[in-house]
């Protein structure tokens, strides 16, 4: 009979759910070891290889993009550039239109934010060397008696160079001038005596050239010393007009008391630089100019600050922002 006694009834199936379980926490090496290599699930630090697959051939192609990215650019920007040519000239650069004015030797590189020129003269106690060592050290290029293929463009221009060199030549800087009296390694440029020489030049701007002062044209401002003024009336007078185009370059102690412990102040060859020195324009075997200053009779003992001026129509002067000037300070024991 159907349904009588329930005897067909089929049993009832349980089912049984499992939840997630806590994996078991190793510790220590064999924590490190399961790190390392888990036999269970074929991983290597963390990672099927699968995965570590996918993963580096993402970064192979991440950086290779990066990095022609980057070489691009480069590429490009070095397309805007000049190997001999500053891509900014002058006023639309940052060293600007306005020549400084340099000294050497210059205090030990310990001292590099000092101006003091500080030595002890004579032979028994003197320490006076290593700015002469300094000094010879600056001047090594321009004793160099080697002929290379880079000097070929260095042409006499006569005495104080006077004459302009001819088109993509440069005037050769005449060591006969330069070196004579006192300011020679010979006589130790005077250090040992305490009558020092200073080597004075201007820093190298790209193009400038100086645009001299015309006593003629009564273009001299009236800030010019009446020292340079007379020079350049000399000069006139002795029919020598060609002198009168160079950058002057005037010494002198800071203040009244400066100007009498610093006593007399020689130049050699000349008070000025020639014009035909410049301009600057990366040219092989261009060795920037300049001039000697020499303290003939300084009193000793005594620190004395020093300004040199470089004069020119298109030079000016800050002596806040070291602009067409060098100062520095002198002390002989």
């Amino acid at each position: 009979m159907a349904g009588g006694d329930g005897k067909d009834k089929k049993p009832e199936v349980i089912t049984e759910y499992k939840f997630a379980q806590k994996p078991e926490v190793k510790t220590g090496w064999e924590g490190f070891s399961q790190f390392v290599w888990n036999s269970e699930t074929s991983e290597f630090l963390g990672r099927t290889g699968m995965s570590w697959l996918k993963i580096g051939l993402f970064y192979v192609i991440y950086y290779a993009f990066l990095a022609g990215f980057f070489m691009g650019m480069l590429l490009i920007f070095y397309q805007t550039l000049d190997d001999k040519i500053p891509r900014w000239l002058n006023s639309n650069g940052i060293i600007g239109a306005n020549p400084g004015v340099g000294f050497r030797p210059m205090p030990h590189d310990n001292d590099i934010e000092s101006t003091l020129v500080w030595f002890r003269h004579g032979d028994d106690n003197g320490n006076w060397k290593p700015w002469v060592e300094r000094l010879e050290k600056f001047l090594e290029d321009y004793k160099n008696n080697t002929v290379t293929p880079q000097m070929m463009s260095r042409v006499e221009c006569g005495e104080l160079a006077v004459r302009p060199p001819g088109i993509n030549q440069i005037c050769k800087i005449n060591r006969e001038e330069l070196f004579q009296g006192d300011c020679t390694l010979d006589n130790n440029y005077g250090y040992r005596e305490g009558k020092p020489c200073i080597l004075i030049k201007l820093n190298r701007i790209y193009g400038w050239k100086p645009e001299p002062y015309n006593l003629s044209h009564n273009n001299v401002p009236e800030s010019v010393p009446p020292e340079l003024r007379k020079l350049m009336q000399e000069n006139i007078d002795g029919n020598k007009d060609e002198l009168n185009k160079r950058v002057w370059v005037q010494c002198q102690g800071e203040n009244p008391a400066d100007v009498e412990n610093a006593g007399q102040i020689l130049y050699y060859p000349d008070q000025g630089i020639s014009a035909n020195y410049f301009p600057y324009e990366n040219q092989n075997g261009y060795l920037s100019p300049f001039l000697f200053i020499q303290l003939a009779n300084p009193r000793k003992g005594v620190m004395m600050a020093i300004e040199c001026k470089a004069w020119a129509m298109n030079i000016q002067h800050d002596s806040m922002e070291r602009r067409g000037l060098a100062h520095f300070e002198v002390m002989i024991d």
